[in-house]
């Protein structure tokens, strides 16, 4: 896996832990689920990359 698939899988988790913790503190749910989603689709894509990484 590239340092920059890292770096940006990274980035949006962050950023999805951002969301889920603002709309939690807000009340928003459309923002704690959006956040909750961004993190899910950072872990999906971390894992395919250690997949390929397995396989080479």
């Amino acid at each position: 896996m590239g340092l920059d698939d890292k770096i940006k899988n990274a980035a949006q988790d962050l950023l999805g832990k951002g969301k889920e913790h603002t709309g939690k503190a807000t009340g928003d749910e459309r923002l704690e689920a959006e956040g909750h989603k961004d993190q899910s689709a950072a872990n999906l894509k971390q894992a395919g990359e250690n997949v390929k990484d397995a396989f080479k």
